[in-house]
């Protein structure tokens, strides 16, 4: 058990030179083009329609794409909130960059930036500046390029290769999509990598503007029950701001107690750990969740 919260460090003033070069700079500045490719191929399913096995298709790819972005992405690389051994951050990491999701370095420096400086100007995509800033805008901005690289993850040459070609896993998946079912499964390729982009898309926006603030945090981070359902428990983001160490997210503080909630990404955690993959899960304890309550 951890005893203490998390708080965003102070916002400073002249920020730190980018730690990588011009090839770094477009592959990512490709990042927003494969989205917006996907979102037009969307288009396809009105022609094409869709079966049942395609929706089945549509719905698989979204749940494990989200799952790789929820636990390994997030939880995993970017708040160490857990401990795990290098198969399942590389898998984790081409299964999460097929989603659209850039790689693990652009992800995890973008993030960390959010997190300390949340709602600043400094935030990358800071709600102060609107909904659909927070929503989108931000990545078809300068805001898409990352100030400073994790330097954790520039070590680890897969996960550095997987970063720079992130738009590889999500080309493969497409052409596996389509030599599995033809035209209908491309466009329920396009249809789960489109509705999965939104569904992160909504913490940034959403849990930043609608739902309940049971802990205490510096920024406008809320408990949103539909997100948490779309997002496998990350909708639970008033909690995550104030334990960004917390590997559940889950947790909500109601007429004076701690109250646990569902969180699909943390019971998939728990079910890594039962089989040997995952180890030393951190939460905060009763008393952490006391002190922090909002009151």
């Amino acid at each position: 058990m951890i005893d203490h919260i998390t708080l965003p460090k102070p916002l400073t003033t002249t920020p730190p030179t980018r730690n990588y070069g011009k090839l770094t700079q477009l592959s990512y500045a490709t990042g927003p083009f494969w989205i917006i490719l996907c979102h037009f191929g969307v288009i396809l399913a009105f022609f094409t329609g869709l079966s049942w096995g395609a929706w089945l298709w549509v719905a698989f790819w979204y749940w494990l794409r989200m799952l790789g972005t929820t636990a390994i992405y997030h939880r995993l690389l970017t708040h160490k909130s857990y401990q795990a051994n290098r198969w399942v951050k590389w898998i984790g990491s081409l299964i999460t960059a097929s989603a659209g999701q850039m790689g693990p370095s652009w992800w995890k420096a973008h993030h960390e930036a959010h997190h300390r400086f949340s709602d600043q100007p400094a935030d990358p995509h800071s709600s102060v500046k609107g909904f659909w800033w927070a929503h989108y805008r931000w990545l078809i901005s300068p805001n898409t390029f990352p100030t400073k690289l994790p330097a954790d993850i520039e070590r680890d040459l897969v996960m550095k290769l997987c970063d720079r070609l992130h738009f590889v896993p999500l080309i493969a998946l497409g052409v596996f999509s389509y030599g599995v079912g033809g035209l209908e499964y491309l466009a329920a390729f396009f249809v789960s990598t489109t509705l999965l982009f939104h569904g992160v898309a909504l913490v940034n926006s959403v849990c930043h503007k609608w739902g309940s603030q049971p802990f205490i945090t510096t920024d406008h981070s809320r408990n949103n029950v539909l997100v948490a359902v779309l997002a496998l428990g990350e909708g639970w983001h008033n909690l995550h701001h104030a334990f960004g160490w917390s590997v559940r997210h889950g947790i909500t503080f109601d007429r004076g107690q701690v109250r646990y909630l569902p969180d699909f990404t943390y019971s998939f955690i728990c079910l890594l750990e039962r089989w040997g993959l995952a180890s030393k899960l951190k939460q905060p304890s009763k008393d952490a969740l006391q002190a922090a309550a909002n009151r």
